[in-house]
């Protein structure tokens, strides 16, 4: 049995893990899904920063007290990396998310110019994803039923500003890494996916969109389970 713990990505929470949360317990894993990070809500002055969602996965990896494999999706792989040195962390899995050199941030691994057309930042120190929803199914979940990923897109949440603009830390990891290239992503190019996958101690590949665990949670279930965490003495 391994420990799971579930990091969303940006503008979402812990409930599109779900189908993937399901299929790993199912296979007898334990599974904690980080059910709201700090950074997204739905009122902007509360929002965090970087600094805050590390804060709220290492309060989780903390108490489950045993060595944990933690996935990041998306915006997430900015926020394992920040734990990269914790001594419960055993292994990081990155599922087409950025994952930052020290000092970078989520921002700068995009590329330069003006944000992608899907989202646009708001005087209000947020993010915000477009009301275009063929343009979020296209970008976000091509691969997804219309029905379902125009269901799924209207809960998108603001996201802090902040978030996307915080330097990472980077901490000098201690643990091996796998890297899932999502080879349809149109939110994060596989061609950069690819770069910061040659980082990792383990690539894998899915022909997904960027939300593979909508998408392809079997695929994305079976990846995990295969990750080798070493028994303790």
């Amino acid at each position: 049995m391994t420990t799971f713990v579930l990091v969303p990505g940006g503008f979402v929470g812990g409930w599109y893990w779900s189908e993937v949360a399901d299929r790993l317990r199912k296979a007898g894993h334990r599974v904690e899904v980080i059910e709201q990070l700090p950074s997204a809500g739905t009122d902007p002055a509360a929002l965090g920063d970087l600094a805050a969602d590390a804060e709220a996965v290492k309060q989780t990896v903390d108490r489950i007290g045993e060595p944990v494999v933690l996935v990041g999706h998306s915006g997430g792989g900015m926020v394992i990396t920040e734990l990269a040195d914790h001594p419960a962390v055993a292994h990081s899995v990155y599922l087409a998310a950025f994952w930052p050199q020290r000092g970078q941030s989520a921002m700068e691994l995009l590329g330069a110019g003006p944000p992608p057309t899907w989202m646009s930042p708001h005087d209000d120190g947020t993010l915000r994803t477009t009301d275009d929803l063929a343009l979020l199914r296209q970008t976000l979940c091509a691969d997804v039923d219309e029905q379902r990923a125009y269901a799924n897109l209207r809960r998108l949440l603001p996201q802090s500003i902040s978030s996307a603009t915080a330097p990472s830390t980077a901490p000098d990891r201690g643990h091996p890494t796998t890297y899932i290239i999502c080879e349809k992503d149109q939110a994060i190019p596989p061609a950069a996916q690819e770069q910061m996958a040659a980082a990792a101690d383990h690539e894998r590949r899915l022909p997904s969109s960027h939300q593979a665990m909508t998408s392809m949670p079997d695929a994305v279930a079976d990846i995990l389970g295969q990750v080798h965490v070493p028994a303790q003495g």
